[in-house]
């Protein structure tokens, strides 16, 4: 938000919002980081974490700090199923990265 109304700083913010409504094409496959994990709930997940285990399971929820709730879940550990849970909670700040199943 501008807090100042010089005509610069007016010229500026029309030509940003002018960009930004120019600025790509309109392909429908532009998503977010939110759209893709809403899109991604309930549906099968790898979560991977900064020690490299990884857990896979149906992704039931998540917030804002990455916490993250899963079913069906199972530890993998350098490649090898290590261990199989109902479900597990994961801690935001240890996730590395969220993915789709393959």
């Amino acid at each position: 938000r501008l807090t100042h109304t010089s005509g610069r700083a007016s010229a500026h913010r029309h030509a940003t919002e002018t960009m930004s409504d120019d600025a790509a094409p309109d392909t429908g496959a532009a998503k977010t980081p939110a759209d893709f994990l809403k899109s991604i709930r309930g549906k099968p997940v790898v979560v991977k974490l900064n020690s490299g285990v990884d857990y896979r399971g149906i992704l039931a929820c998540l917030d804002g700090y990455m916490n993250i709730a899963m079913e069906q879940t199972e530890e993998y550990v350098n490649g090898q199923l290590k261990n199989k849970y109902g479900d597990a909670f994961i801690r935001g700040n240890n996730v590395l990265y969220i993915s789709t199943a393959k």
